[in-house]
């Protein structure tokens, strides 16, 4: 892969600032105010925090909002091959990933402000997206979290045109709390006083109740899925409903059943924003909404020719216990439909729950090959990553590589061509797109 400016630009900082988090917001509100606070002269802002599902509101969001007629830009991470992916600014048409040299130049100029303080290169990347979407005509500003909300360096929006809270569930416990309460009250952070919130589908009711509290507190208008909108699979169709009536939708083109929930959170986030969205742009929107490496089916690519004739295979870089579930939902839907045989190529990092991860699958899955997370640090070794999903249950082996997998699948393989599920981590899902040649655009 050719090594762009930007990447150039980021690697210098990493010599200069360590890894890793270190939440608050000092840091990012000092080298703002050196930059004349950008934050402060963006569009209207759709401001997404959630353990899961943020990336698919975020990509609904924008397909809404484009699909009206809007300029949107959209900030998103972590990114999957390339820096740039984060930042999508808005252009006639649909945004574009932002070029390479506007990035390097906004990485410098971030970076001279700071004058060599103690920082995060995250911070850094934040204000980039500050600079960048000030400094660029647009119509609404799809913005995500990183990590939490309430300390995140993307919390300096003071007046977001709607906060929105997807799914909270145990992650990043180091960092966040080992209590889901906990975790809620650190999203329900983004939250602020008078400003629209939306509260996207909730397993916990202890999360909800946190969630609505909070915004109960600081005088939100509130809209809560369940309660206030929602949508639901009606004759092939996906329905939306809230108090203005119903929408009657294609089913979203990203597979699986909790993409309804994640499609209404954005249309009820889009509206509470104040943009109308019409049947025909809602109808364009699912119809033609993507995200990449959540339920993406490869369909070509170096990797893909590896793999068994004729098998369907689908990259997804959900990493916890409760993106398991949902992934393992979608599967068993497709299985319903059209069965065949499950097998699992997967590598996750060691601040996940592996074994809580991998027990979505039993029963479904009729054998896992695991293997190393080459983009990142902290990856689980393959031998010990079989350990845990024989622990969840699961027949599992070590291999050497993706692309040992595929090979070893294909040159083994007996039966009616089986589907294959790539994942267990960004980072993972980011490298089989980089090698299958198939980088997100």
């Amino acid at each position: 892969m050719t090594t762009l400016a930007a990447d150039r630009e980021i690697e210098h900082l990493m010599t200069l600032h360590p890894k890793g988090f270190d939440l608050s917001l000092d840091r990012i509100t000092r080298l703002l105010e050196r930059l004349g606070s950008p934050q402060d002269r963006l569009p209207p802002v759709i401001h997404i925090a959630g353990t899961n599902g943020k990336g698919s509101c975020a990509a609904f969001s924008r397909a809404l909002l484009e699909a009206a007629g809007h300029l949107v830009h959209v900030h998103t991470s972590p990114h999957l091959v390339n820096w740039h992916e984060r930042y999508r600014l808005a252009a006639e048409g649909g945004g574009k990933l932002v070029d390479d040299d506007v990035f390097a130049e906004a990485i410098a100029r971030v970076a001279k402000a700071n004058q060599g303080q103690k920082i995060t290169v995250f911070e850094i990347l934040t204000a980039v997206t500050f600079i960048l979407f000030s400094e660029h005509p647009a119509e609404a500003a799809i913005i995500e979290v990183g990590l939490g909300g309430r300390f995140d360096a993307t919390n300096v929006i003071a007046r977001p045109a709607v906060s929105v809270i997807m799914p909270v569930s145990l992650d990043h416990e180091a960092y966040l709390g080992d209590r889901v309460e906990v975790i809620a009250a650190e999203k329900a952070g983004i939250m602020k006083r008078g400003c629209p919130v939306v509260i996207g589908a909730q397993e916990s009711e202890t999360a909800l109740e946190v969630l609505i509290e909070t915004a109960e507190r600081l005088d939100c208008p509130t809209v809560v899925y369940g309660q206030d909108f929602l949508a639901f699979e009606e004759n092939g169709r996906m329905v939306y409903q809230d108090e203005d009536g119903l929408m009657d939708l294609p089913l979203p083109r990203l597979p699986g059943r909790h993409q309804f929930a994640n499609a209404a959170a954005a249309i009820a986030a889009v509206k509470a924003a104040g943009f109308e969205i019409g049947h025909r742009a809602a109808e364009r929107a699912m119809a033609n909404v993507a995200w990449p490496a959540r339920m993406q089916k490869l369909t070509q690519g170096r990797l893909v020719d590896l793999a068994p004739k004729g098998a369907e295979i689908w990259l997804d870089g959900g990493h916890n216990p409760g993106a398991g579930v949902v992934i393992a939902e979608a599967l068993a839907e497709q299985e319903e439909k059209n069965p065949r045989p499950l097998i699992l190529i997967s590598g996750m990092i060691n601040t996940k729950d592996q074994s809580g991860y991998f027990s979505a699958f039993k029963g479904l899955a009729r054998h896992v090959y695991t293997v190393p997370v080459s983009k990142s640090d902290a990856g689980v070794p393959n031998d010990e990553l079989a350990l845990r999903a024989t622990d969840a249950g699961l027949s599992a082996e070590p291999v050497g590589s993706i692309a040992n997998a595929l090979m070893l699948l294909r040159d083994s393989w007996d039966g009616p061509a089986p589907r294959i599920l790539i994942g267990g981590s960004l980072y993972f899902a980011g490298a089989v797109l980089d090698e299958n040649g198939t980088p997100p655009t």
